[in-house]
């Protein structure tokens, strides 16, 4: 059988925009909780928010703002964020998310590549001073009309401006826009040259966080912590536009993911569900004060952004009451979610596999070589087709055309391999897979191995240049607090007869902590540049 499968259709696409789902959650549950941020204390009913929603977008209007313009927004998770996502939606302006982590040159060229009217940014957060980079960049960014800080009076004044507009002055252009429209800008991080701007409409990320949200069976009685960055699709469009399509409660338990004040959180706001990264579920469950907090609550959530390891998610299951927690997988490209396990999956399904194809959505594993569809247990890079593949990268054909085929499928540049019964294992990025002395190695294999180690909290395999093979293996580690630290004998020893011998490392790197992008994942090619200089190759 080949490498193919197609999802569900049971469930028919929403074929509505973003607002008008919005305002119809509202209809149906105005005096429920919408809206919980934990920093500040404030809530909102769905009522509530509808109203500063509406308030912002008239704001946006008397500024000027029309359909298709661009207006970015450059701060950490906060209730302001999400009230920006819902009002620009409204009116069809274009988000685009800033990421956090961006410095002088990488902001200048988001704002100026996607041709930003008006920036929403907060002032400082942790290292970044936002307002220095913004002012260094004045004369890089000459399309730039506004700058409005959130934590200045230019906020409340924006809100403001709106006032004197008639009453369905929001109303009136969300009547004209369709749901093909594009309504997102995010800018994916490139391995080389600059970042490309995945454009998401309406229908890719409504679609999607409803979808992916519907797997988990989430309900309007659910509220669902938030940790995880809304720069990023886990958190604008599986959280909060997955909340909103199905009546649940969004709470932001911090600007920036903190281990104690997630676990807190959950506790306190009684949250039946909690989103993350691998990571992030690493950095809870290995917390001094993890068996302290009460997670009696909790019932379902979602880990994705990087492969899962199987005890992180066995202990999501055993010791945190997650017994209906999901897998997905996905990309920015994708809206994001392509694959996701169901909750009535059996365990060996939700721990050791990516799911399976998503409703209304198109898999394929092929050769990368000759595109070729391959058989079912063969790895390959993944494809997908249908709704949730973007309109394309932004001013940027030629990368579009690389990414899309003719026939609409996307490129992942994952590897993965299709199972018997349609589940999907990714077994690495084709561009992390170490080739040694003619041998492909999947560092996620060696991963899952070494997370069996009891002193082991974290690890990553790379590829470092080696004079007679190519490459070598080497693994960086990150040891469990109170423990000795490895040494290569004794980490090979651990290995050896139970791996090939040529997937056993040849170097050993101990690591504090990993370099990691905003959204969670692990910098591969910063690691293996970092240990490649660190051991001298």
């Amino acid at each position: 059988m080949k490498s193919y499968a197609k999802g569900e259709t049971q469930v028919p696409l929403l074929t509505e925009t973003i607002g008008h789902a919005f305002e119809s959650t509202v209809r149906q549950h105005g005096p429920s909780d919408a809206l919980v941020e934990v920093s500040t204390g404030r809530r909102w009913t769905w009522t509530e928010l509808d109203r500063d929603v509406d308030d912002l977008a008239r704001g946006l209007l008397a500024a000027g703002m029309s359909a298709g313009d661009r207006v970015g927004i450059w701060a950490p998770n906060c209730a302001a964020w999400t009230l920006v996502q819902f009002a620009t939606a409204k009116i069809g302006v274009i988000l685009v998310n800033i990421n956090p982590a961006y410095r002088t040159h990488e902001y200048a060229y988001a704002a100026n590549h996607s041709g930003l009217r008006m920036l929403i940014a907060i002032s400082r957060f942790k290292t970044s001073d936002n307002r220095s980079m913004i002012e260094q960049a004045a004369d890089e960014t000459p399309g730039l009309e506004q700058v409005v800080y959130l934590d200045t009076d230019d906020w409340a004044e924006l809100i403001g401006s709106g006032k004197h507009l008639e009453p369905d002055a929001v109303a009136r252009r969300l009547e004209t826009l369709s749901p093909d429209d594009p309504i997102n800008i995010q800018y994916t991080s490139g391995t080389t040259g600059f970042p490309k701007g995945a454009t998401l409409s309406h229908r890719n990320i409504l679609n999607n966080g409803h979808f992916t949200t519907e797997l988990i069976g989430l309900k309007a009685s659910d509220r669902l912590c938030i940790p995880v960055p809304f720069y990023h699709c886990f958190g604008m469009v599986m959280a909060n536009i997955g909340c909103t399509t199905h009546g649940a409660t969004m709470v932001i338990p911090s600007p920036g993911f903190d281990a104690e004040t997630t676990l807190r959180t959950i506790a306190e706001e009684r949250c039946t569900a909690v989103y993350g990264v691998p990571t992030m579920f690493i950095s809870m469950q290995n917390h001094p004060s993890f068996g302290t907090h009460d997670l009696s609550s909790l019932r379902t959530g979602i880990m994705a952004g990087s492969v899962c390891p199987v005890e992180v998610m066995q202990r999501c299951i055993d010791e945190m009451n997650m017994s209906e927690v999901s897998i997905a997988y996905g990309m920015t490209e994708t809206s994001p979610v392509s694959c996701q396990t169901r909750v009535d999956d059996d365990l060996g399904r939700r721990t050791s596999t990516i799911g399976r194809v998503h409703p209304h959505l198109e898999i394929k594993i092929v050769d990368p070589a000759t595109g070729e569809t391959l058989d079912r247990g063969q790895p390959g890079e993944l494809c997908t087709r249908g709704y949730s593949v973007m309109l394309g990268y932004w001013n940027d054909e030629q990368k579009t055309h690389e990414a899309i085929d003719a026939e609409g499928w996307m490129h992942t540049g994952d590897l993965a391999e299709m199972r018997e019964d349609g589940y999907c294992n990714v077994v690495g990025r084709i561009k992390d897979m170490v080739i040694r002395g003619g041998e492909n190695i999947y560092p996620r294999e060696v991963e899952e191995f070494l997370y069996r180690h009891p002193d082991i909290e974290d690890v990553q395999i790379i590829g470092v240049p080696d004079q007679k093979y190519g490459e070598a293996l080497c693994a960086c580690i990150k040891m469990k607090a109170g423990t000795a630290p490895l040494t290569l004998p004794t980490l090979r020893d651990f290995i050896d007869g139970r791996l090939a011998h040529y997937k056993i490392p040849s170097y050993l790197v101990l690591v504090d902590d990993f370099p990691m992008t905003v959204t969670g994942k692990i910098r591969k090619i910063q690691l293996r540049e970092e240990a490649t200089a660190l051991l001298g190759l």
